[in-house]
């Protein structure tokens, strides 16, 4: 170990209570410096302005000597990432320190979940190297994707190999990630029970199992009709009764009118032609919860186009028909508003032997534009809501107004008269996503 002390100018400036005190504060963390008589060498610099560097070199250098610390140059390069980032003129770069090996352009290397066939590298003062033997920091070019900050950096033989690293690595952080969120899920699931196990239990105690296969047969008529409204067809299997029964508890729970949402069938065990065959007659998704499908259903699927989806955790499956949903309503319009404007008085012109209203106007916030939509506010009461017929300043035609600029505006409704204090609106309409309003308790 080795203390560096930066900010020397500085330093120099502290008085010798304040030194020492941090000579202690660094005894109290076992880290014994040279002038308390331990061996940690401390060595003050100043980063910015490169003073005593040549010491702090010359200090690595003996204290490696000390340890005997030496790598070898030959053989697969071993290192570490120190930092990552995106040059917009060279793309994907990474700053490496080489450990072990000497690494060449041409070479494939591996850290965390990226990999590279390194097509150049770069010293501290952006120079191309050829090669980085051990103890060099280098900026390496050729990433597929950004490794992380400490990750190691491994060379192997072939992009081939890199492929194989990547595939295992990306299944095991997909591993580790279910793990971790195991207790959030089991905490969900304990949450979904305390509320719904009671419920569950009554409705069993008046059969209800049998109502809903009842329920679903006098409702195939209205299924089939197409009314036009939005809807999601849904077949449901699963691994065992309490499974399909607690995900039909979650659908008893929906009540949304954007969009109609029917189960055409549910059953327990693996996904049968038959079933395709239903929800292909019905347009439904598939939905299966810890089973799988038949060989020959999978094949009756594909060839039929019927969309199977297969999960093993409730919460992930009520997420995507949740969005199955929102891609099923229609988008809404909101408006922005661009500017507003001040009536000032209106005034009378003569198009052949019609008198037409236009508005003397004040801009007043934002900006004015001759093809957005406009709103005539009076005391609170829209009037008017359309496209404007021409948008004049200084009885020349303009495209937009900015603020404080005085116009005239000429609505497309020639029957509509203004008076002194009414607001002009300027806005536009776009359109945005419509999401279920639909939220099971515990999800």
């Amino acid at each position: 170990m080795m203390g560096l002390w930066n900010k020397l100018s500085s330093l120099y400036a502290w008085p010798e209570k304040q030194k020492e005190r941090t000579k202690k504060m660094l005894l109290s963390q076992n880290i014994a410096v040279e002038d308390l008589g331990g061996e940690v060498q401390a060595i003050p610099i100043s980063a910015l302005q490169g003073t005593n560097v040549d010491l702090l070199t010359e200090a690595i250098l003996a204290q490696a000597e000390l340890m005997h610390l030496s790598a070898d140059p030959g053989g697969l390069v071993e290192g570490t990432i120190v930092e990552s980032s995106f040059d917009v003129h060279r793309g994907k770069l990474a700053t490496a320190l080489i450990q072990r090996g000497t690494l060449k352009k041409g070479a494939v290397i591996v850290a965390g979940q990226a990999w590279a066939k390194v097509r150049a590298m770069f010293d501290a003062s952006r120079t191309p190297l050829q090669q980085a033997p051990p103890s060099t920091p280098v900026e390496i070019l050729g990433w597929k994707e950004l490794p992380s900050a400490g990750d190691l950096l491994l060379q192997v033989e072939t992009e081939r190999r890199a492929n194989e690293v990547m595939r295992v690595r990306e299944a095991r952080a997909s591993r580790e990630k279910q793990i971790q969120s195991l207790p959030e899920i089991e905490a969900k699931q304990r949450e979904h029970e305390a509320q719904y196990k009671p419920k569950l239990q009554e409705k069993r105690r008046l059969g209800r199992k049998k109502a809903p296969r009842i329920k679903g047969l006098q409702r195939e008529k209205e299924i089939r009709e197409d009314s036009g409204e939005p809807r999601l067809n849904i077949l449901i299997k699963g691994d065992v009764d309490g499974s399909v029964e607690a995900l039909l508890d979650v659908f008893d729970t929906y009540t949304s009118a954007l969009c109609r949402l029917d189960i055409v069938h549910y059953g327990v065990g693996q996904v049968s032609e038959s079933d395709v065959e239903l929800a292909n007659m019905f347009k439904a998704i598939i939905y299966t919860f810890n089973t799988t499908l038949h060989t020959n259903a999978k094949s009756s699927a594909e060839d039929l186009a019927v969309t199977v989806k297969q999960f093993n955790v409730i919460y992930k499956l009520v997420d995507d028909i949740k969005q199955e949903i929102n891609a099923r309503l229609p988008h809404t319009f909101a408006e922005e508003v661009l500017g507003e404007a001040n009536v000032l008085q209106m005034f009378l012109i003569t198009d052949g032997k019609k008198k037409i209203p236009v508005a003397g106007c004040r801009c007043t916030k934002g900006v004015l534009k001759r093809n957005a939509l406009y709103k005539l506010v009076r005391r609170g009461e829209v009037l008017f809501e359309g496209k404007l017929d021409s948008m004049k300043h200084l009885k020349e035609e303009v495209s937009s107004i900015k603020k404080e600029v005085e116009c005239g505006l000429m609505l497309d409704d020639h029957g509509v008269e203004f008076q002194a204090g009414d607001t002009l609106v300027c806005f536009e309409k776009f359109k945005v996503p419509q999401v279920t309003d639909w939220k099971p308790p515990g999800f």
